[in-house]
């Protein structure tokens, strides 16, 4: 999985306890995937902390947007970490 990444980020305290994924499309949009923290890291900032860090390592690899599929929960979440809603297609294979 990491072989076709662009970049990501991983959080450790002893123990890996967060870690988020960017794949990229070799050109201006990369894609976050995979974000994870342990539940004993939950609402401590680390999981905004991790995307930002992901953001900026995408920018700085050539990235002008990135993108994020989400549950409807989530969507507080990743507004605290920049991303508005967008429309967008899904196909399920």
């Amino acid at each position: 999985m990491l072989a076709h990444s662009l970049t990501w980020i991983a959080a450790s305290r002893g123990r890996l306890v967060g870690f988020v994924n960017v794949v990229g499309d070799g050109g201006v949009h990369a894609f976050i995937l995979d974000t994870t923290v342990h539940p004993d890291e939950h609402r401590q900032g680390l999981g905004i902390r991790l995307v930002r860090a992901a953001a900026d390592e995408a920018r700085a690899r050539g990235a002008e947007w990135l993108h994020v599929d989400y549950e409807p929960h989530l969507e507080p979440f990743y507004e605290r970490c920049g991303f508005r809603q967008t429309a967008a297609g899904l196909l399920r294979l």
